[in-house]
């Protein structure tokens, strides 16, 4: 592919496409693993785009397990090979007969008159009637007609009297009104004596080169999500729409946002106990992706046992087939949120406010390391010090384990 870039006297000229090694590509992969530059800063330092390196990525840790198991992919190259050496006897053998009958036919063709060969075109490009046609351009070539012949037609196809008088009138009302189209433009002639129809109205504009102004379609892609689950919490609300929960462990919630740096953003995801306000967990990273989410549901899951509902939006990290089996092979009721409908997420929306309000914006962070240390002290901070006015102004730790406290009375009693 050629891509074009204009040099300091405006002139446009020719550049190729770069091409990198397998050493390069790995080499930036790693740099993005180690998550100590932003992936801004990777695009800026070797001058190539966000979706290369994330596409690169994804490829790297896809493939990953090769490295481990070499023999078995000597094995399957070498089998591999072998098939494509014998399919490669057999077609070498049918394309000569292919070669041999093709020039044979081509002779033939082209000692036919050119009404004939024009007749024997078919326009109907693609698959039609359980077979592939060629292109046009390649029937051209191979029926011996030039283009311009193929094309040529008579460059006044208005030429009398009547047609030309019609011709004036349609651009007197487009003129005056832009807005017409052939339906409105066919009703005014038609009102002014002249016997049209609306196909030979449609050919007059195009001949004229005018068509309605309208403002555009707004074009609606598909927005189908995949494994998309109920809002559960409405069962938790009380009169006023609060919700309300009586332990710990009962619901969390997780999202992800934005973290400005000095060049770029990271991202940070995290894990909220929605009884507490207690981060469980939170990750900050460089990309944003289903791996971001799925190790920070581990790391909680791993510290903090697990919750009877799980709550996040509808992002496609969390509706990735891999958190939800995550999910699911813990026996954890799945929730998401009503679309376009954050509210119903508004632990974590507000823990997010409130990091950035007292930590974010209050500091310029150089790059990932230094914002993965300031926001890890100022988490600690918050899960052990800060007091909640909604928590009766203690602190989200001695809310959660006092929560966790009533539930194991409750099993006790029950038991």
């Amino acid at each position: 592919m050629i891509a074009r870039k204009v040099n300091k006297g405006g002139k446009l000229m020719s550049r190729k496409r770069r091409r990198f090694s397998s050493e390069f590509k790995t080499q930036v992969v790693l740099e993005l693993l180690l998550e100590q530059k932003t992936v801004a800063e990777l695009c800026s330092k070797y001058e190539i785009s966000s979706q290369t390196i994330n596409d690169w990525k994804h490829e790297f840790l896809s493939n990953a397990s090769l490295a481990f198991d070499k023999t078995k992919v000597v094995k399957e190259y070498k089998e591999q090979i072998e098939k494509l050496t014998k399919e490669k006897e057999v077609l070498s053998k049918k394309l000569a007969q292919e070669v041999i009958e093709k020039e044979w036919l081509a002779g033939k063709l082209k000692s036919l008159d050119l009404s004939i060969r024009r007749n024997l075109i078919d326009k109907r490009e693609g698959v039609q009637a359980n077979r592939v046609n060629p292109s046009l351009n390649r029937q051209l070539r191979l029926l011996g007609i030039y283009k311009g012949t193929y094309y040529y037609k008579n460059l006044e196809p208005y030429s009398n009297a009547k047609d030309n008088e019609m011709l004036r009138e349609i651009e007197k009302i487009y003129l005056v009104n832009p807005t017409y189209g052939y339906r409105r433009i066919k009703a005014e002639l038609n009102r002014s004596g002249y016997a049209i129809g609306k196909k030979k109205v449609v050919s007059m504009m195009g001949y004229l080169g005018i068509r309605a102004v309208y403002p555009k379609k707004r074009v609606r892609y598909n927005n189908q999500i995949q494994n998309r689950h109920p809002y559960l919490l409405d069962e938790f609300k009380d009169d006023k729409g609060k919700i309300i929960l009586s332990k710990s462990n009962t619901v969390w919630s997780a999202d992800i946002t934005y973290i400005k740096l000095e060049r770029g953003h990271a991202y940070l995801a995290a894990i909220l106990d929605w009884y507490s306000r207690k981060v469980l967990s939170w990750r900050l990273s460089n990309t944003m992706d289903t791996e971001l989410v799925v190790s920070v549901t581990k790391s909680a899951l791993e510290k903090y046992g697990r919750p009877q509902i799980f709550n996040s939006d509808l992002g496609s990290q969390y509706t990735s087939n891999e958190h939800i089996k995550l999910l699911s092979d813990n026996n954890i009721k799945i929730s998401m949120n009503g679309k376009g409908r954050s509210i119903d997420n508004i632990s974590i929306e507000r823990f997010f406010r409130t990091v950035k309000y007292e930590e974010v914006l209050l500091k310029s962070y150089s790059d990932i390391r230094d914002a993965r240390c300031n926001l890890d002290n100022y988490i600690n901070r918050y899960n052990k010090f800060r007091l909640h006015s909604s928590l009766g102004y203690r602190t989200p730790d001695e809310v959660y384990f006092q929560g966790m406290l009533k539930e194991d009375t409750l099993l006790s009693e029950t038991a």
